[in-house]
């Protein structure tokens, strides 16, 4: 099975406050984006399609011009307005014969490539899978003036990640009705469930943190060191 990858680093990160896009902030001495690449070079997924800001490309292409990547295939696609657009932009280069695609958030890296091989297993027999955990702490629903509304049962409610693995005409019919339909959502899972298939949740892992803020950056941080025993 063909199997390709979509890596979004297309956001502009305004709650970083940082002069450089997320992707190219230093973690452990290096940028960002290529942990996430590390973990995709060591998966089973093949092509890679680094979906960044058009004004950035240059950027970004000297570095992973400059590094060694491994095994890893890429090509960068220039981003979209919103994260769905930037996905759709990475599904035109896809292989022509890629039958699964993995997307991932490239501000994810810490994601292991056994976290990313095991939803391409489950998106290999249920045709959508996705990353995510048991949520362990009580969730609300509250309304625009900060009214408690309801409290859903916890042992329903998962936090969501990524990577999300779909079949590429899936995906592609999922984008295809949601710009139709004028849809906007906030991961790729929601379009698919609106065309009413099937999307099974893969067990993720608490250190796939999704960097958004300097308190994330510093956390990556110190979870790198303690993976690398230097804690």
């Amino acid at each position: 099975m063909r199997i390709n990858a979509v890596i979004v680093a297309a956001g502009e990160g305004k709650r970083m406050g940082a002069a450089a896009p997320k992707p190219l902030l230093a973690l452990g001495g290096r940028p960002v984006i290529l942990h996430t690449l590390a973990a995709f070079a060591a998966s089973r997924a093949g092509k890679t399609v680094v979906v960044v800001p058009e004004q950035e490309r240059p950027r970004f292409d000297m570095l992973l011009r400059a590094s060694d990547l491994g095994r890893l295939e890429w090509t960068l696609q220039s981003g979209g307005v919103r994260r769905q657009d930037s996905v759709a932009r990475g599904l035109e280069l896809l292989d022509a014969d890629c039958e699964l695609v993995v997307v991932h958030d490239a501000v994810r890296p810490l994601v292991s490539a056994a976290l990313i091989d095991r939803c391409i297993a489950a998106a290999g027999k249920d045709g959508a899978a996705v990353a995510g955990l048991p949520v362990a702490d009580t969730i609300k629903i509250v309304s625009i003036d900060r009214r408690i509304e309801a409290t859903p049962p916890r042992d329903s409610l998962w936090a969501i990640q990524t990577p999300q693995a779909f079949g590429v005409e899936l995906l592609r019919e999922a984008h295809r009705k949601a710009k139709l339909e004028a849809i906007e959502a906030t991961d790729d899972a929601m379009l698919v469930e609106r065309l009413g298939r099937k999307v099974v949740v893969v067990e993720g892992e608490r250190r796939n943190i999704k960097i958004t803020t300097p308190e994330d950056l510093a956390l990556a941080e110190a979870l790198l060191l303690q993976s690398s025993g230097k804690s």
